[in-house]
Formats: structure tokens, C-alpha cells, sequence
């Protein structure tokens, strides 16, 4: 299927088919596409946990405000964005420099330059966090709809309680849930958007 067709299909579900699993290369395929968004630097400032197991789901499922999508979608991902990022720049841009596709001066441009932004801003740190995790969550989406698969993204759940629940660390940032696995009857069609109109200028 191509981008816009992706993009025309994609419906946020709420009925997933309990009998139908997604085997490990499947969720790895995911993650891999996800990995593929963009991020400010290349931070790659991201984390995905894969919760799939039926005991990690009921943990997942407490702190979700007790969604039966988490319980019954063969995984939900928790989406993290990770803070402090320009701490791991340098290593996160040596296979692109090693690779030949970018000069070792740029990237030292690079990291000289979020060196002098990010560190005491957190702010901007959370900012790039939240906007990464959303990238990679929205590649992810279209990743899985290309693969047959529906999914869902959430903003329900108690990020507290997410990261005791799966004891992130002071870096992490839950940024949201994404629930992945084949569509069951009932769910709705793609809802109706705004027109253009309401939305759209040019400048």
C-alpha cells in the first residue's frame, strides 16, 4: 500500500482479536520502523517497551485506567522519550559519521551546538522527548496499518504509576501507549476530520 493510502485507512481501534498473536519478529519489525523517524540532532531519544506478556498487561492495564485494549492487543507499547539526550549525542552520530554519511565536523558542530542549548533547559529537554516518542509513536501506527495491523494510541494512563510499574528511570518520559495487534468487528471507520478551512491558512 503507498503513504497516502496508509494515512486514508488508519482507524484508531478498540476491538482487538484475542486469538490472533504477534510472533517476535513482528514487534521487532515495529520497533525497527519506528526507529527509522526523525529526531532533533538524531537524537534518537526513544525507548520502546514491548508489553505482551499476560501478567505485564494486567500491571499495564492498572496504571491505564483499566483499558481492555491493553488486556486483549497481542502488545502495547509504552512510547518513552528519554531526557538529557545531548549527553549521548556523540555516540549516537558515530555510525552515521563512520558510515561516511555525515563529516566528523558536522556532528562536532552538532553536539557542540545542543551542548550549548540543552543542558540546564529541561524544558527543552522534555519538549524533545515528548516530540521524538510522538514521531516514532505516529511511524509506528503507519508501520503496523502497512503490515495488516490495527492500532491504538493512548494518552490514558497514570505515567507514575507506568514508570514504577516498569521501573524506568529519571530520564524516561512515558510519552503514550500504543496498542498493536489485528483488528476485531466493531470498530469504528476513521472519524471525520475538520475541513481544511478550519485548519489551513497560507502564509
Amino acid at each position: 500500500m503507498n503513504v497516502k493510502h496508509l494515512i486514508e485507512s488508519r482507524i484508531s481501534a478498540n476491538r482487538f482479536d484475542t486469538g490472533r498473536a504477534l510472533s517476535d519478529a513482528d514487534i521487532s519489525e515495529l520497533v525497527r520502523m519506528a526507529t527509522l523517524a526523525p529526531s532533533a540532532y538524531n537524537f534518537q531519544n526513544w525507548k520502546f517497551i514491548a508489553v505482551r506478556t499476560p501478567q505485564a498487561k494486567e500491571r499495564l492495564k492498572a496504571v491505564a485506567f483499566a483499558q481492555q485494549k491493553v488486556a486483549d492487543a497481542p502488545v502495547t507499547f509504552i512510547i518513552v522519550g528519554t531526557l538529557a539526550a545531548h549527553e549521548g549525542l556523540s555516540q549516537a552520530l558515530k555510525p552515521s559519521v563512520d558510515a561516511g554519511i555525515m563529516p566528523q565536523k558536522v556532528a562536532d558542530v552538532w553536539v557542540g551546538m545542543a551542548q550549548d542549548t540543552h543542558p540546564g533547559n529541561p524544558q527543552l529537554q522534555r519538549d524533545e522527548a515528548l516530540r521524538s516518542g510522538s514521531l516514532a509513536a505516529m511511524t509506528m501506527m503507519l508501520a503496523a496499518e502497512g503490515m495488516g495491523l490495527a492500532s491504538s494510541a493512548m494518552s490514558g494512563f497514570d505515567a507514575a504509576g507506568v514508570k514504577r510499574e516498569f521501573k524506568l528511570g529519571e530520564a524516561d518520559v512515558p510519552v503514550m501507549l500504543l496498542s498493536i495487534g489485528y483488528a476485531a468487528a466493531g470498530n469504528w471507520p476513521q472519524k471525520v476530520r475538520k475541513p481544511l478551512r478550519e485548519v489551513m491558512e497560507f502564509a
